[in-house]
């Protein structure tokens, strides 16, 4: 019990140290990634900390898995370096005994990244999601600032007032360069105002020019006006579209029978089950020849991580093109190395080795 004990205190101080590093490695990638995004114009600057909170949220049970992964890899590996691994198998205890207390520490963990996957993860993508569309569906009449060219919601026009706007309400100096199907068309005033007619938001060009080029014959049409109306918000009707799958809540996509739909589903479910897998392939890999090297293993346990969840990937995206089903995804990826990791660990607990195997083999063959 007192090793027990001892064991899961060094393994929590491990894990609190692993995931306050990755945590702030990932955040500082997230940071730039979303500063990209509003450079982009994907997300206002004014929500940039936000989004990323979120999004370091969703990347929580990854996070989570690779900490716990490292800690009892890196711990596993130290005491093996100290010796306290002879003690123990001094004992009368095998490699495999230590799976109890391994589990022991990793239960809470495993328990919180299903209810991150699970819960906190679709939520969060639905408000990353939710912010992004409010950006995106906000007028053009938003998005004008004195002095620059801004390009409107749908991508259309591009506008241009002056610096030196009279009112809220009113500009001097602008142009608009608008491409509608089969024409294009350049318009510029001295002066506009802002109206509102019939509930819609329209401006009011005085004293310009406007010149439409006709894409079909390249005909040149140039027309000068007093004043003249243009209605600046975009077709952005706010309608109850569905909502992407990574968004969606788990239960809901239970009830989905759509290939994204099954993809993201295994994708929710494989978290907590690669992080039960990790426990024991940790316990398995884990440095056995102090004379290898302080980081061998570590480096092992990296190399494991990244096949893994690569492979996790490209399992979602055969499953998202019909080319695999979830289940067979799930029994294929996870419960293939689950059993891999518990006969390597067999293995390791026995000390078996291959030439025993291949003697044990033989001697078999010829009793029959």
């Amino acid at each position: 019990m007192l090793f027990d004990s001892s064991i899961r205190k060094e393994l929590a101080r491990s894990f609190g140290a692993t995931a306050v590093v990755l945590i702030t490695v990932v955040m500082t990638m997230m940071l730039i990634r979303t500063l990209g995004q509003a450079y982009k114009g994907s997300v206002s600057p004014s929500d940039v900390m936000l989004v990323m909170g979120f999004t370091v949220l969703g990347q929580l049970p990854t996070i989570l898995a690779l900490s716990m992964f490292v800690a009892i890899v890196g711990s596993l590996s130290r005491m093996y370096r100290d010796s306290e691994m002879v003690i123990w198998f001094a004992s009368g205890q095998g490699l495999a005994s230590l799976l109890r207390p391994l589990l022991r520490f990793a239960w809470p963990v495993i328990l919180v990244t299903t209810g991150l996957a699970l819960g906190v993860l679709p939520w969060s993508y639905a408000q990353i999601e939710q912010i992004k569309t409010q950006f995106q569906q906000r007028s053009d009449i938003d998005r004008i600032a004195p002095g620059e060219f801004q390009e409107s919601a749908g991508g259309n026009r591009v506008f241009f007032i002056d610096k030196d706007a009279p009112s809220a309400m009113a500009a001097s100096n602008v142009f608009i360069v608008s491409n509608d199907p089969g024409r294009e068309s350049v318009t510029s005033a001295k002066g506009a105002r802002l109206e509102v007619i019939n509930g819609e938001r329209v401006v009011i060009l005085m004293d310009g020019q406007r010149m439409e080029t006709r894409a079909s014959d390249g005909t040149v049409k140039v027309s000068d006006f007093k004043e003249y109306g243009t209605q600046i918000d975009g077709e952005n009707p706010i309608s109850m579209e569905e909502q992407a799958a990574r968004s969606m809540p788990t239960m809901e996509l239970m009830q989905r029978d759509e290939p994204i739909a099954r993809s993201v589903l295994g994708w929710r479910l494989g978290l907590p089950l690669a992080a039960l897998n990790f426990v024991i392939l940790g316990l398995a890999v884990s440095s056995v020849n102090p004379r290898a090297g302080n980081s061998s293993s570590l480096m092992i346990a990296l190399f494991a991580f990244i096949v893994y969840y690569n492979l996790m990937t490209l399992g979602e995206s055969w499953v998202s093109s019909g080319k695999l089903s979830m289940t067979a995804l799930l029994l294929l990826l996870h419960g293939t190395t689950f059993v891999a990791s518990m006969f390597i660990l067999l293995v390791r607990h026995k000390r078996w080795s291959l030439r025993e195997l291949l003697s044990r083999k033989s001697a078999t063959g010829a009793a029959r």
